[in-house]
């Protein structure tokens, strides 16, 4: 019985991602967040399920790319659509079985990033080399950066940040960088423990006290800032080949 327990809690991420899924189309992007917040902390608890219950199977592995490729693959994708749509006035006219709407040629673009998505997982799936670490970033992680950006624009509310999100030359760039950073061969840490011993995990607890100190100064705001002080700390703290 308990080697289902694992999966049951990746099947919780596969469900949050499909309902931040229909909010996230229907622009309600606020919830749209929660419901993928909901789905990486399944995400990350399957994983330390399977490893305290020992029951790590190849099913296991197949099933949690699955249910990210909705949660941080799909959803990112939607919000950066959603985002250029409102950067971005007209588009085109088209006619679905007699319903009207205006597509934009530009926003379509934003799922580049669910595209880069499936392809850093599937790379991910065959790579047997990241264990410890990772190349490129994870896809939580991105989902995480482009859903900040709603959330900014919801609750911090300056005109100088809405001014640059709703910019669709930077929304496009932000596209591209993103897509890259999933596919691209920057190494990058891995938030497990070994053990709890400060010496050996010095990087990792500098990593999450400061980005806790970070979330409660500047709130939304400091999810992209942790974004780019992860990449940082990992590449600062690589060690030199011999």
């Amino acid at each position: 019985m308990k080697k289902h327990v694992p999966n049951f809690i990746t099947l919780l991420n596969v469900l949050s991602g499909c309902i931040a899924s229909v909010f996230a189309v229907l622009n309600q992007l606020e919830f749209a967040a929660l419901f993928v917040f909901l789905g990486i902390f399944c995400d990350f608890f399957d994983g330390l399920a399977a490893r305290l219950l020992n029951v790590k199977s190849a099913l296991g592995v197949q099933l949690d790319s699955l249910a990210d490729m909705i949660t941080s693959g799909l959803v990112p994708g939607i919000v950066m659509f959603q985002l250029l749509t409102m950067a971005q006035k007209g588009g085109w006219n088209l006619d679905f079985f007699g319903v009207h709407t205006e597509v934009g040629l530009v926003p379509l673009l934003g799922f580049l990033i669910t595209m880069a998505s499936a392809y850093r997982l599937a790379n991910f799936n065959v790579d047997e080399n990241q264990v410890n670490s990772f190349l490129g970033l994870p896809t939580p992680a991105n989902a995480l950066l482009i859903l900040s950006l709603p959330l900014i624009l919801i609750y911090q509310n300056n005109d100088i940040l809405n001014s640059i999100i709703l910019n669709e030359w930077f929304l496009l760039a932000l596209t591209l960088l993103s897509s890259y950073l999933l596919n691209s061969r920057i190494e990058l840490f891995a938030l497990k423990f070994e053990n709890y011993s400060f010496k050996d995990n010095a990087v990792k607890y500098l990593f999450l006290i400061g980005s806790l100190v970070l979330l409660l100064t500047m709130k939304f705001l400091a999810i992209p800032v942790i974004i780019l002080f992860y990449i940082l700390a990992s590449l600062l703290s690589k060690k030199p080949s011999p």
